[in-house]
């Protein structure tokens, strides 16, 4: 056993849990010590002057000599936090901290949480607005659907900078990087593979059209009704869309009849799903069981059927963690100095987290380690790289 897997072993105490959070997890540093009257003129007045003068002449200075393009805002309302659901804005705080807390540990970046006190998409959308100024990229958190949908669209339709809901996206391009994995372990190719996601909310959606814009033959997308198919009653304008480009095999029923077959299954609900239904699956296949903390189908269980299986907690193999996906994509859109994040650049980073874990690539290794230091570096380069081939930042050259 590892020094890691040992540290895994012990059981986290309330009183340690309590203890880390007690002040928060969050302090602002000072790079350069003001120690000295000198050092107070030029980090304060009256040498500071001077740098507003110059920004206020040359809006673009602001973007190196001020923390502002390092800066992502890690922003939520509070309705849809991790497992607990709409708890509010204040509630939230200790999630947003840190999360803050991961982008600057895998990503360099600086990081300040911002909930807000409105479940009105117009108000936080305004909100946003007006601070604009203050910083040089939003991550969109816990933000409960369809609102999160709306919310995305007109934030980036309104802001000259990234923008990107993880739990949309960061999940989406974790989930395409495992199932990249696991398809070379089982000697699949993508295009051939017939995956069912069960849980048609913000990760459920994004999953299926990050999948589908990868290549995957086929999606069967199903929400708490059942199999989500052209003509059925009752679905929303994002499920109808969705419709329109899934299921081409015309399944209707539920999980017992979307899984008989598939190569892979994705659970994004808290549904559970019975062990005779994962044995109907095609041999060989792939099952991502990522709810937290219970997985759909417990990995020992699912482990008699599939090739592969993998979850969204620590303490077993195939971790599918966002922490791999949201550090590097901001780092690497704020490198390239991207205005917005695109398709392109959600898939160059699961095909560079995916990269990384080839050296050690088998059935219980088809992600990195949501700790390895290689990851959001390689995550970071390959999106500002799409992002000046996608035009939304300069040419580097």
């Amino acid at each position: 056993m590892t020094a890691m897997d040992e540290d895994l072993a012990k059981p986290v105490t309330d009183e340690e849990i309590f203890r880390a959070h007690e002040g928060g997890k969050l302090d602002i540093g000072v790079p350069r010590p003001i120690s000295d009257p000198r050092t107070l003129a030029i980090a304060y007045t009256p040498g500071v002057a001077k740098v507003s003068r110059a920004i206020a002449e040359d809006p673009t200075v602001a973007r190196t000599h001020t923390w502002t393009h390092r800066l992502v805002a890690v922003v939520s309302d509070g309705t849809a936090v991790l497992g607990l659901g709409d708890i509010g804005a204040a509630a939230s705080l200790p999630v947003m901290e840190g999360k803050s807390a991961l982008f600057k540990t895998f990503g360099g970046l600086n990081s300040i949480p911002l909930v807000i006190n409105t479940t009105d998409v117009d108000e936080i959308v305004e909100t946003l607005v007006r601070l604009r100024p203050s910083f040089g990229a939003v991550n969109l958190e816990d933000i409960s659907a369809p609102r999160c949908f709306e919310l995305e669209a007109k934030l980036i339709e309104a802001l000259d900078c990234p923008v990107m809901h993880d739990d949309q996206h960061g999940t989406a391009v974790v989930v395409l990087a495992a199932l990249r994995g696991a398809a070379t372990v089982t000697g699949r190719a993508l295009k051939d593979l017939r995956v069912v996601i069960a849980g048609a909310g913000s990760s459920g959606i994004a999953c299926t059209k990050i999948l589908i814009a990868a290549g995957v033959g086929e999606v069967t997308l199903l929400d708490s009704r059942g199999i989500i198919h052209p003509g059925r009653d009752g679905l929303n304008p994002y499920k109808a869309e969705m419709a329109e480009v899934t299921n081409a095999s015309g399944l209707r029923g539920g999980i017992a009849e979307a899984l008989r077959g598939a190569d892979v299954f994705i659970g994004l609900s808290s549904s559970q799903v019975p062990e005779e239904l994962i044995a109907t699956m095609a041999p060989g296949a792939s099952v991502f069981a990522l709810s937290n903390p219970d997985p759909e189908i417990h990995p020992e269980i699912a482990r008699k059927h599939a090739a592969v299986v993998a979850t969204g907690r620590s303490d077993f193999p195939n971790q599918i963690n966002n922490v791999s996906a949201f550090p590097g994509i901001f780092r690497g859109a704020l490198d390239a100095g991207a205005t917005r994040i695109t398709e392109n650049m959600k898939l160059a980073a699961a095909e560079a987290i995916h990269a990384v874990a080839l050296d050690e690539l088998d059935a219980d290794h088809i992600m990195p380690s949501a700790l390895d230091p290689r990851v959001a570096p390689e995550v970071a380069q390959a999106v500002a790289h799409a992002a000046v081939r996608d035009g939304v930042a300069p040419s580097q050259a």
